[in-house]
């Protein structure tokens, strides 16, 4: 039981800080597109898109950062899955 409250804290923790990267560029990838069809450049979305915020530049490692906190959120998910039907009687 201990170990199930653990990784309910962890995903807790996990989710928050990985959802936002994955939202934003969810979201700027969309509305770049939307704006594209309406003949507006938003070149600045397709920079956050990519992992461009002005002085913190993550372009290099943007894809592998979005992987790796996919993977994680998906893992520490699939542990309180596999954690919760071990637990049942």
């Amino acid at each position: 039981m201990r170990t199930h409250h653990q990784w309910r804290r962890l995903h807790r923790a996990l989710v928050p800080l990985a959802a936002l990267p994955i939202i934003l560029t969810a979201l700027s990838g969309s509305f770049y597109g939307l704006l594209s069809d309406q003949g507006i450049e938003a070149f600045w979305l397709m920079k956050l898109h990519t992992g461009n915020f002005g002085l913190l530049n993550l372009q290099p490692f943007y894809s592998a950062i979005l992987g790796l906190l996919t993977l994680v959120v998906a893992g520490s998910g699939l542990g309180l899955l596999i954690g919760a039907r071990r637990i049942r009687p």
